[in-house]
């Protein structure tokens, strides 16, 4: 599967690695009170696109995982049926297992069900950077390998280690490695509470099927 612009078929094993991500999907969204038609246009989805995710067709990339999660009211942790007994301070390395999905690795660096999630992301080269997105809430990244190239609005950045961004993220806004070892950050946002909360995610490039 191609993870920037996901318009061929999941690649042999695809599914294997998010194994509960699609029936995930399909309960969270009816937990929302969603149709699949309401929920794929506030994702910037096809409806088709969607079902598809829905039915593990195809594999999710960490942003539209993200935009799901804000949409649902939850957790990218919960879109991947993943579990907490208890609400830890620490989170200790040897617990922070990766997941892969679109091309992005992460590491959940935070507990569940909190206000705000935080990550620690791969972002690898090419991957999403040319996907706008605008949304409700904040978001914080702090660079800590490689070099990132932000957007903000009409404003481009390259962020080194070390620099880091905090902005309103109904800014427009995208991210992509600058170098094609990738970029490994820490990132943090807010996450809506509100089932029915909408996220823009475009325009994609012309040409684009989403």
């Amino acid at each position: 599967m191609n993870p920037v612009k996901g318009t061929g078929p999941s690649e042999p094993g695809a599914a294997d690695e998010l194994p509960a991500v699609a029936p995930q999907l399909r309960a969270l969204r009816r937990r929302a009170s969603l149709t699949l038609e309401s929920a794929a246009g506030a994702a910037g989805l096809s409806p088709a696109h969607l079902s598809r995710l829905e039915t593990g067709q195809r594999q999710p990339s960490l942003p539209m995982l993200l935009a799901l999660a804000r949409i649902y009211g939850t957790t990218v942790s919960e879109l991947l049926g993943e579990t907490v007994a208890e609400r830890d301070a620490v989170v200790r390395a040897a617990d922070m297992e990766p997941t892969r999905a679109g091309g992005w690795t992460y590491w959940q660096a935070g507990a569940a069900g909190r206000g705000m999630q935080s990550l620690r992301v791969h972002v690898p080269y090419g991957a999403q950077g040319d996907i706008v997105r605008v949304h409700p809430g904040e978001e914080w990244l702090y660079v800590l390998e490689g070099r990132l190239r932000l957007r903000l609005g009409d404003t481009a950045h390259v962020l080194a280690p070390g620099d880091s961004a905090h902005f309103d993220s109904l800014t427009p806004h995208r991210i992509a490695a600058a170098d094609r070892d990738g970029a490994e950050l820490l990132f943090v946002h807010t996450l809506l509470q509100s089932p029915t909360a909408t996220l823009c995610l475009g325009p994609t490039t012309p040409g684009e099927t989403p």
